[in-house]
């Protein structure tokens, strides 16, 4: 029993952020319909590995989600996905701006259908401005909010994230969005409304302390590896074993200070230089040195005992394997295995974050295309098999 029960939520996204934002609402107990187009599907389906040729990452992407498909750009398929929005509290959309109101189902329709309606909508650069029109992913956002310019080693190019960052951050803020759309609506008798969320300036927020430090004081922050201006000790040092690694950071002065006592360093501690957190960022290249020396010479194992014993903080820098092996992630269900048609079963991230009334549930993986095509537009629009078959037979569906 989700948090969300009781909401209705169609998903009209492709590939990640829309879908996504479906996702963490459908992980709270929403019931989303993810509509798809007869032929073609989801993107999402085609991306990333595959087995047996379904992707995998499907599974979890699509989680709890019933699948329907409908063509959007034919007329009929218009007048049924109207009928559609009648019953439903939420529409999630990330099509470039204005292919809605090709299809004669823009905000001003489905307002009219359904005055309740909350519309989230997700382009690359939103529908105004000198970019509206331009084709995009989360990629350019990534690009474009500095992440990649500050992501990488100093004599290194710009980086890019091993996984759609921007789609995941803008997905969050969209889902939120929502839950204070239908808040406004529900709990303060407010109306239905539509919410702009262009990938491109979710994550921007979260790169807010570079653009505060260009503001306030002209400083165009660069790459400085796993070391940041702003705190020291702080990175990925080597250990004794070769391609095992460990994370340390120190931001507050009581744990740079147990991070010096973890690794023996009474010269640290004692140095009045180093007792603020502004002089050990001016030390940052000694301070470094000092740990990746200690962290050097021990294993993991000895490294994370010391570190846990002086309560300092430490972790290891996790592959997949590692992730999968680690003994708190199993203890707390981090990651679970549920039952799928064509895997047997799939291990996938639990729910996140974690209600203590209303905990939510992984309750299906990804579905086939149209798995659930007769059972919705059976109950929701009363549709008998005859018609269905018509539609199908027409390519609607």
């Amino acid at each position: 029993m989700g948090p969300l029960q009781g909401v209705r939520i169609l998903d009209v996204g492709t590939l990640f952020a829309g879908p996504l934002s479906a996702t963490l609402l459908a992980d709270m107990g929403a019931d989303v319909i993810k509509v798809e187009h007869p032929r073609k599907g989801d993107t999402a389906r085609a991306f990333g590995p595959q087995k047996d040729g379904v992707s995998v990452y499907w599974k979890s992407l699509a989680r709890n989600k019933r699948c329907i498909t409908l063509d959007l750009s034919k007329p009929r398929g218009q007048e049924l996905f109207r009928g559609l929005v009648e019953r439903v509290d939420v529409v999630i959309e990330n099509f470039r701006p204005g292919t809605l109101e090709r299809w004669n189902v823009g905000w001003e329709t489905l307002e009219r259908v359904n005055p309740g309606l909350v519309l989230l909508r997700t382009s690359a650069f939103g529908p105004g401005g000198p970019y509206r029109d331009l084709p995009g992913y989360g990629t350019l956002a990534e690009a474009m909010s500095g992440f990649a310019h500050v992501t990488g080693s100093p004599d290194g190019p710009p980086t890019l994230p091993q996984l759609p960052l921007a789609d995941g951050i803008a997905a969050a803020f969209g889902a939120s969005a929502i839950v204070a759309a239908l808040y406004h609506r529900d709990a303060r008798g407010g109306t239905g409304q539509w919410i702009d969320n262009p990938i491109s300036e979710p994550i921007l927020r979260m790169m807010e302390l570079m653009l505060c430090e260009y503001d306030q004081l002209g400083v165009v922050r660069e790459r400085q590896g796993n070391q940041i201006p702003d705190s020291s000790p702080r990175g990925a040092y080597e250990t004794r074993e070769p391609g095992r690694w460990i994370a340390v950071s120190g931001s507050s002065d009581e744990t740079a200070r147990r991070i010096f006592a973890a690794i023996g360093r009474d010269d640290l501690l004692d140095d009045p230089e180093l007792k603020t957190n502004q002089g050990r960022v001016r030390n940052a290249d000694r301070i470094g040195a000092a740990v990746a020396e200690w962290i050097g010479r021990h294993t993991v194992e000895e490294t994370l005992e010391r570190f846990r014993a002086a309560d300092a903080p430490a972790a290891p820098v996790y592959d997949s394997a590692g992730i999968f092996n680690d003994p708190h992630f199993r203890s707390r269900s981090t990651l679970v295995e549920v039952p799928d048609d064509d895997f047997g079963t799939v291990t996938v991230p639990n729910v996140s974050p974690r209600f203590s009334a209303t905990p939510g549930a992984i309750r299906s993986t990804g579905p086939a295309r149209g798995a659930h095509n007769d059972e919705i537009y059976s109950d929701l629009l009363g549709l008998g098999a005859n018609e269905l078959e018509g539609f199908r037979a027409e390519g609607l569906l």
